[in-house]
C-alpha cells in the first residue's frame, strides 16, 4: 500500500530545484517559484508554448520556420494517441504530477524549446518520472524533440535509464521544503492531513 501523501510537486519544480543547488537560483527566487509568486513569462517561455500550440495545434504557424515545424510534427509518434496528459507518480511519500505533451503507443514525447542545444540537456530533467507514471498505458520510453529553432534535436530515455541522482534530488527538496515549511505558502505542496 503507498504511502499517505506529504508532499506534491512537478517536475518543472525539482528542474528549478536543482537549479538553486547549482548556484543558479537564489534560496529567495526558490522560495518565489514554490509558492508560485507571479512573474512575468519570459519572451523565451512565451515562444515556447506559441511553438508547441504551432505543432500540436496549427496555432499561429506563421510565426515559425516551416521546415522546423515539419521536421518536428514528422517526429512525433504515430499514431498520436492522446496530447497533454496528466501523469502521477509516488515516491514513497511525494507525489509528483504533471503533464505529458505527445502520447504515442510505446512513447511519451516532451516538445522543448532552446536558445542553445547542448547534447544530454536533458538527462537529470526530472520529467523522467513520467516514464513509471505511463507504464499502464504501455510506455517505455520518454523522447524530448528540442529545437533551438534552427535545428531539430532528440533525445531518448528509457525505463531502464539510470535516474538515481533525480531520485537523491526529490529526497534533498523534500528535506528543503521541510527546513523552510513555515515560508511555503502554496497549499498544494503539502496536502492537508485527512
Amino acid at each position: 500500500m503507498p504511502s499517505r501523501i506529504a508532499y506534491r510537486f512537478y517536475p518543472s519544480l525539482l528542474n528549478t530545484y536543482s537549479r538553486f543547488l547549482q548556484g543558479k537560483l537564489s534560496e529567495q527566487e526558490l522560495l518565489d517559484r514554490i509558492n508560485r509568486v507571479p512573474i512575468p513569462s519570459t519572451e523565451a517561455q512565451m515562444r515556447g508554448v506559441s511553438f508547441e500550440d504551432a505543432v500540436l495545434k496549427g496555432i499561429g504557424e506563421d510565426q515559425f520556420d516551416f521546415n522546423i515545424l515539419q521536421t518536428v510534427r514528422l517526429r512525433l509518434p504515430k499514431p498520436i494517441v492522446k496530447t497533454q496528459v496528466y501523469c502521477q507518480y509516488q515516491i514513497d511519500d511525494a507525489l509528483i504530477y504533471g503533464f505529458v505533451d505527445v502520447l504515442g503507443r510505446k512513447e511519451a514525447v516532451d516538445i522543448k524549446t532552446t536558445s542553445h542545444y547542448e547534447p544530454d540537456r536533458f538527462l537529470q530533467d526530472h520529467q523522467h518520472f513520467y516514464l513509471p507514471a505511463l507504464y499502464n498505458w504501455g510506455i517505455r520510453k520518454m523522447r524530448y524533440l528540442i529545437t533551438d529553432f534552427e535545428q531539430v534535436y532528440e533525445e531518448i530515455y528509457d525505463s531502464e535509464s539510470d535516474f538515481s541522482g533525480q531520485l537523491e534530488e526529490v529526497y534533498s527538496f523534500k528535506m528543503f521544503l521541510d527546513e523552510h515549511r513555515e515560508l511555503i505558502t502554496n497549499a498544494k505542496i503539502f496536502p492537508k492531513k485527512p
